[in-house]
């Protein structure tokens, strides 16, 4: 599995998901809060699988200087 998330990118989803699963316990108190699992796994595994199908990549990668 392929890393293609950069680090902003990953911290926006860990917020994301981390305030959307708040919700649940907090606020309207509907199951759809759980959706935040997803960005927050994502955040997580640094792979977003639909930035693979798209082939989008938001991780800079360090060229090495020869």
């Amino acid at each position: 599995m392929k890393i293609n998330l950069g680090t902003v990118d990953r911290l926006l989803r860990l917020v994301v998901g981390l305030v959307l699963i708040g919700l649940v316990f907090v606020g309207p108190q509907t199951a759809w809060g759980w959706i935040g699992v997803i960005p927050l796994v994502t955040a997580l595994a640094g792979n977003c699988p639909v930035y693979s199908l798209l082939g989008f990549n938001t991780c800079s990668t360090k060229k090495p200087t020869d």
